[in-house]
């Protein structure tokens, strides 16, 4: 995904990435980006906090010229959406995985109609997956389940078209990488900056997905 010219990283999605108002004085995702890429490089946020996977399509009309890579963090705000799920009272365990289905169908189908809109840009493309929430968050098991009916949707999608991964749940693995139980903190926004970094320079082969993982910048 790399390239040997200077490049032009845009950012598409949600607030994984448009985090600046929840860091305070601090750095957002896409300044720290901005810092860790090669002289030359650049980096453009057309991610929209609270934007779900559908709003995608309007931001790739917004994107600038000379861009090289993208990269898409979106489907927490979709999950959020049918939260209210949690609340209710199926009589087995297998209607309430039906339950679930029932809303992993509409946004596997408007995933797939961002993505392949996305990759009809021809230009290199990454997504990520949803992260859980801070590990000593009370419902963290909760969470972490029911958002593996979302992840599977986005891995899936990205391993039938041969694109690269990264996977936010493992990168963002502490309570200091969230800033509250749903936005990355200035060190979680460090740790994916920093794996996004270590993509499109190229630590990925062309044609196969990849898990990208990375460490706090520093």
């Amino acid at each position: 995904m790399g390239h040997d010219t200077p490049g032009h990283v845009v950012l598409l999605g949600d607030s994984i990435f448009d985090n600046k108002v929840y860091v305070g004085s601090g750095p957002d995702v896409v300044s720290q980006l901005r810092q860790l890429l090669p002289g030359g490089w650049k980096a453009t946020l057309l991610a929209v906090d609270g934007d779900v996977a559908a709003g995608v399509p309007r931001q790739l009309r917004r994107l600038p010229s000379g861009a090289t890579h993208l990269v898409i963090s979106v489907g927490g705000n979709d999950a959020l959406r049918v939260a209210s799920l949690l609340n209710e009272r199926p009589g087995s365990v297998a209607e309430a995985l039906l339950l679930l289905r029932g809303e992993q169908e509409p946004f596997a189908r408007d995933y797939a109609a961002m993505l392949d809109e996305a990759l009809s840009t021809g230009l290199p493309t990454a997504v990520c997956t949803v992260y859980d929430t801070p590990p000593s968050e009370p419902a963290y098991p909760v969470i972490r389940t029911g958002l593996a009916v979302f992840n599977d949707v986005i891995t899936r999608a990205a391993f039938r078209r041969g694109i690269p991964l990264i996977d936010l749940r493992l990168i963002c693995d502490e309570d200091a990488d969230y800033a509250n139980p749903i936005e990355p903190s200035v060190q979680g926004g460090a740790k994916i900056a920093s794996a996004i970094r270590s993509l499109v320079l190229g630590r990925h082969t062309p044609g196969s997905s990849v898990v990208a993982t990375a460490s706090p910048a520093g």
